[in-house]
């Protein structure tokens, strides 16, 4: 029988696939729900130092392939979370806090006061595509370099940085060089494709209103990506830092390609929004069932085991 159990800096995910922070992940209600499901870990929305209402409406929109939008990280504000943590530690699986500070002292004042918590990993978001007027740091590298040095200094935590999508093999070098400088534990990669549009031809406008219609462009369409940025970071972090994949999982097949290509587990966030905490159970097992055909016991016989041609 093939397991799907992995596990992220020594701390255990009994299956291979989790939330994303984005949809259905905010309230404490919300929340639970992830608890009572086969979701590997209970993932937080990435919140701020202030609550936030986010970005007008529409804001959001289905695709046949995936999804847009332009949420603007509407949250509860990192108090509420700091509160949530002892109610979910009961549910018996990892907790992760997701952090995206509009400067880095809220960075800096959230990290810190993590720490006196219970949450077993934080993910810090320099990836956010949607904030009017804020550009997405993971794309300074300087700044990068900078934030990343300080939080480090001040936790103890499992630490990750949840990164923007790259397309060029120097940007790969310069992130992984970065992120093997400080004490990063994983990466998740990637979030949403940002500032894409998706027009209308009988309203002669964009499906969504933020920002002039531009969005963040999530699930199938951007499964390439996220296979691609998985692969370079693997193969540059050399097994010292693990990956969080990210990007159009919909199937245990795309859990799989994940898989090989050397991610250590995968969040899920279209899917999710689209089809309810069942997925998680159904791509769990049709993960196992590809395991199990190609005679795999274990995540780690698979792992970045990706054959070249």
């Amino acid at each position: 029988m093939s397991t799907t159990s992995t596990n992220i800096a020594g701390i255990r995910l009994e299956k291979y696939a989790l939330n994303a922070s984005g949809p259905d992940c905010t309230t404490l209600e919300e929340l639970e729900k992830i608890g009572n499901s086969d979701c590997a870990a209970i993932m937080m929305k990435s919140c701020t130092l202030e609550p936030r209402e986010g970005n007008p409406e529409p804001r959001y929109q289905r695709l046949d392939f995936g999804a847009i939008q332009a949420m603007g990280l509407p949250n509860l504000g990192y108090k509420e979370y700091i509160k949530f943590v002892s109610e979910l530690k009961k549910y018996n699986k990892p907790v992760i806090a997701s952090l995206s500070g509009m400067c880095m002292a809220d960075n800096l004042q959230m990290v810190k006061e993590f720490q006196d918590t219970d949450v077993d990993i934080i993910e810090v978001n320099f990836s956010c595509p949607n904030i009017i007027g804020k550009p997405q740091l993971g794309y300074d590298f300087e700044q990068t370099d900078t934030v990343l040095g300080k939080i480090c200094e001040i936790n103890d935590k499992v630490i990750g940085v949840k990164l923007p999508p790259y397309f060029d093999f120097s940007h790969f070098d310069s992130v992984a060089e970065i992120m093997l400088r400080h004490n990063v534990q994983f990466v998740s990669c990637i979030n949403s494709l940002g500032n894409t549009m998706i027009i209308d031809p009988e309203t002669e406008s964009p499906i969504i209103k933020p920002k002039g219609g531009y969005g963040g462009l999530s699930g199938e369409y951007v499964k390439p990506v996220g296979l691609s940025n998985v692969r370079a970071f693997y193969e540059r972090f050399e097994g010292k830092i693990q990956i969080f994949g990210v990007g159009g999982i919909v199937t245990g097949t795309d859990a799989f390609e994940y898989l090989l290509a050397g991610a250590d587990a995968v969040q899920i966030a279209t899917t999710f929004e689209k089809e309810g905490a069942d997925c998680f159970t159904r791509i769990d097992n049709e993960l196992k069932a590809i395991m199990g055909r190609k005679g795999y016991a274990s995540i780690d016989e698979v792992k970045g085991k990706l054959k070249a041609l």
